[in-house]
């Protein structure tokens, strides 16, 4: 029987481990969240428990070797050092998380040792990434040229669960979706390079409207144009990626950076209130506050931003119950405590991709993919499902040869997209594509 080891017992977690066990794995989780571990094993005599973290190295490197493959749902930045402790024993990673150049300089080593470290397989990045790359094959495969690519994808309340101002709940890495709005972004829209600077993120957004859901606002997620080289799309004039939010996200968001509610500078705010600590942020006093923050951000005190501002409480009078801490985790902490997805509430994805695909006959057309997935409050999140069970069919890949690449991959060759993709629509999760749209249906 072949042995799974997987790092780390998150949120995302217990969809793989179900997968796994379901097909007779054996698996073993090892986390610092051992009763979380043991709650998603849920008795399965295949499935095995280990507390432990990263500060235990010896023990990482005696699973690793005991163990015929490794996935790791760690923090992004532990990923390197455990591939390179597989390097040493020549076994296969998955991971969900982006490729960082600490992971890309041991594909050499990788494909020389005859093991595969294959990252990206989730969600976005993942099936992002796979859906784009099934329609980009067609186009080239017909000699047709993909001339704008928009990808856009949000993991999101349902609508009946998004009853806050923000329009938005956790239901995965609460901080890491924090920490993301201070990302920079870059894209190229008709041939020109358009670079977002962090403090203006939220506001280079535009409207779409997603069948089912209605009007979604759209933000630039990180670099897009390095895609045009991953997905061999050089000849593209416009690349894109985006994050979908319900309104009020980028207003509000936009604001909590005006007013350097996300710095990460350490202070002493102990005996400081929630209004005393946005006094200090606005650097005015308390009384007034909404007026000094309205002629800083020259928004109306009836904006949406004002709404959430009010909602999360940052003008009320209740104590921080803090000492040192930065800006960051205090706006984070109080988000997070509000804002985390019920048990009884439903979670969604959606994704959609638009092409412009032109070719050598002179025929244009937009084409169209998208999903729309929601989760199960009593078994699983949307986003639990959509990032663990495209790694988790990978893993079953590998396990079974099915998959002999060796180096650092992501999930853009036919022959490790097409396979995730016909199981993942076994598990109810599917694309629907929609061919030979006119123009005007593209993204202006």
């Amino acid at each position: 029987m072949k042995k799974v080891l997987i790092l780390g017992a998150g949120l995302v977690a217990k969809p793989m481990v179900e997968y796994l066990l379901e097909k007779g794995f054996s698996l073993m989780i090892a986390s610092p969240m051992k009763d979380r571990a043991d709650a998603m094993i849920n008795g399965n005599p295949g499935g095995n428990s280990l507390d432990w973290s990263m500060d235990d190295p010896e023990t990482l490197e005696k699973l690793i070797n005991e163990y015929d493959i490794t996935v790791s749902l760690l923090p992004f930045n532990y990923h390197a050092g455990v591939a390179r402790v597989c390097l040493k024993y020549k076994k296969p990673l998955v991971t969900t998380s982006y490729v960082q150049p600490a992971m890309q300089s041991l594909h050499e080593d990788a494909r020389k040792s005859g093991v595969i470290f294959l990252n990206e397989t989730g969600l976005d990045p993942g099936i992002d990434h796979m859906s784009a790359m099934k329609i980009i094959d067609h186009v080239h495969d017909k000699g047709g040229r993909v001339e704008e690519f928009y990808s856009l994808c949000g993991a999101l309340p349902a609508p009946e669960a998004a009853d806050n101002p923000l329009g938005y709940k956790f239901s995965w890495s609460p901080k890491g979706v924090v920490l993301a709005s201070r990302n920079s972004a870059l894209y190229l829209k008709n041939g020109k390079r358009i670079y977002i600077e962090p403090a203006d993120l939220f506001k280079d957004r535009f409207s779409f409207d997603f069948p089912g859901i209605g009007e979604l606002e759209v933000y630039p997620n990180r670099d897009s144009i390095s895609y045009a080289d991953i997905y061999g799309i050089s000849e593209a004039k416009s690349m894109y990626r985006g994050t979908f939010r319900y309104k009020g996200w980028c207003e509000t968001l936009d604001a909590m950076k005006g007013l350097n509610m996300l710095d990460d500078s350490v202070n002493d705010y102990r005996e400081m209130t929630f209004a005393d600590f946005l006094a200090e942020r606005t650097g005015c006093g308390v009384s007034n506050l909404r007026k000094n923050i309205s002629v800083k951000l020259g928004l109306s005190e009836i904006s949406v931003a004002f709404k959430s501002l009010e909602w999360l409480g940052f003008f009320s009078h209740e104590k921080l119950k803090c000492r040192e801490t930065s800006p960051f985790d205090i706006t984070a902490n109080r988000m997070i405590s509000m804002m985390t997805l019920a048990d009884n509430e439903r979670d969604m994805v959606v994704m959609q991709h638009v092409f412009l695909a032109t070719y050598p006959d002179g025929k244009r057309e937009v084409i169209k993919s998208s999903m729309l997935d929601f989760g199960t409050p009593a078994t699983n999140t949307a986003i639990s499902r959509t990032v663990a069970l495209p790694a988790a069919i990978a893993v079953r890949m590998i396990l079974e040869k099915r998959l002999n690449l060796a180096g650092v991959y992501r999930p853009v060759v036919p022959e490790i997209y097409i396979p995730v993709l016909n199981e993942l629509k076994t598990l109810g999760i599917e694309m629907n594509e929609e061919f030979g749209l006119p123009e005007s249906d593209k993204l202006p």
